[in-house]
């Protein structure tokens, strides 16, 4: 199936689209701070440039969007077109998240991968089910 846009339509409209920030982020870090869990942004120096990571408990936060990183839900389709490059990105995307998963758990870190759909679904309202998850995962964890 052809594209829609032409090509520096779709360019443009990709290169939007944020890394940082984004709105499953914020809402979860707003909801644990808002209870009080203290957290450090820019995990630069850690495998994957973690989301959230909490030194004190040894423990990162993955927030993965459902179509980059192909999670099995209602949100994730494969593109129509142009379905080879999309399938060696997308599965690389995969295969980096599962390489990374492993390295953070080999250096001592605990790792919790929240997708934006257990968020969207809520729409950014409490109680969560994801952000219940991960404050019960945060409160058994020994500082």
């Amino acid at each position: 199936m052809a594209d829609v846009v032409d090509v520096a339509a779709r360019s443009r409209m990709m290169s939007g689209i944020k890394g940082k920030n984004t709105k499953p982020e914020l809402f979860l870090r707003k909801a644990l701070h808002a209870r009080g869990f203290r957290y450090v942004l820019g995990g630069a120096k850690l495998p994957g440039k973690p989301d959230l990571i909490f030194p004190s408990r040894q423990t990162v936060v993955l927030v993965h969007g459902c179509f980059w990183h192909c999670h099995d839900c209602k949100y994730f389709k494969w593109p129509g077109s142009n379905q080879q490059f999309w399938k060696d990105k997308l599965e690389g995307n995969r295969a980096r998240d599962q390489r990374v998963i492993r390295e953070l758990k080999k250096l001592g870190w605990r790792v919790i991968t929240v997708w934006e759909c257990e968020l969207k679904a809520s729409s950014y309202t409490l109680p969560n089910k994801a952000v219940t998850r991960v404050l019960k995962h945060l409160a058994s964890t020994p500082i």
